[in-house]
């Protein structure tokens, strides 16, 4: 078997329906493929979801007892059956080519452990306005990705593929399983989880490339489209970088005593910067000043 499409879950059975449904109608050789998805003590409908697929897709389920995103994520690894393990997300739309353009990509390159595509945004309703004026700096946030039109060697140094989107070969991802100190939990937990997996696979001497073609859409609910959500992320950003600093000097709950200075004039910018009414500005000061009081947490 070729590939294993590989969905990690958790509480969102509404969602996985609408992805599930997307992934129906691609066009792709039947036998070639599976569909795994991991169910990380799901609660809510999500098995009677997967109950209503069961005859329109080659699926195939588990269960991880583990909280945790990276949990899951080696679960899937471990059960897959295909050569090349296909990550993507209970929110991501796919496109009807989006794995006969991987498969296409693998032809092409047999030597690469690695293949990515782009990731483009899909609003639930319209977005707020300052959302759409700061695009270009927050889209990463939303988990948006695109390397550009054309295909190219990818560089453990250099722009990664994200995580709702991406090819490992399923060799290599045994060798390099992910870290369960980062990767999102029920608490939050911290980011990176697969772009620390695809950089090590690259730094090792495997090959990657970037599938232009390999397209799919991330569907942004409203929930989302918030200011409280900008925080939380750049918050979970300072957390996860944090947990690799050691720090010198004297310190106040384990962190620098400067530290909680810089938060406190972080904070100050923002406010400032928020009565100007420039989202440009109030959005960057809100990611330094939630950067920082991240990076305090453990």
């Amino acid at each position: 078997m070729r590939f294993t499409v590989a969905v990690c879950t958790w509480n969102r059975a509404a969602l996985l329906r609408q992805f599930l449904g997307r992934l129906a109608c691609m066009r792709y050789a039947p036998g070639d493929w599976e569909v795994l998805v991991v169910n990380n003590n799901c609660t809510d409908d999500t098995e009677r979801v997967l109950d209503a697929f069961a005859g329109r897709l080659p699926l195939r389920r588990a269960f991880e007892p583990q909280q945790g995103h990276s949990h899951s994520r080696n679960t899937a690894v471990s059960q897959a059956r295909g050569e090349y393990v296909v990550w993507t997300d209970d929110d991501v739309l796919v496109e009807e080519g989006w794995l006969a353009a991987y498969a296409r990509a693998v032809e092409r390159h047999p030597e690469a452990a690695i293949f990515g595509g782009p990731i483009r945004p899909r609003f639930e309703g319209t977005p707020p306005a300052w959302l759409s004026a700061a695009w270009r700096d927050i889209g990463a946030v939303f988990a948006a990705r695109e390397l550009g039109g054309e295909p190219f060697e990818l560089d453990a140094d250099g722009e990664l593929p994200y995580g709702a989107n991406f090819v490992g070969r399923t060799r290599e991802q045994r060798l390099f399983p992910y870290d369960p100190a980062l990767g999102r939990t029920l608490e939050g937990g911290a980011l990176g989880e697969e772009t620390t997996v695809i950089r090590a696979i690259l730094a090792a001497g495997g090959k990657g490339w970037w599938v232009p073609d390999a397209s799919v859409e991330h569907w942004i609910v409203k929930e989302r489209q918030t200011v409280r959500y900008l925080r939380n992320y750049y918050a979970l950003q300072g957390k996860t970088f944090g947990k690799w600093e050691s720090y010198g000097g004297p310190t106040l709950l384990g962190r620098p005593l400067g530290l909680w200075g810089r938060i406190l004039w972080a904070e100050a910018a923002h406010v400032r910067a928020c009565l100007s009414g420039d989202p440009h500005r109030w959005i960057q000061t809100l990611a330094e000043a939630s950067f920082l009081r991240g990076s305090t947490r453990r």
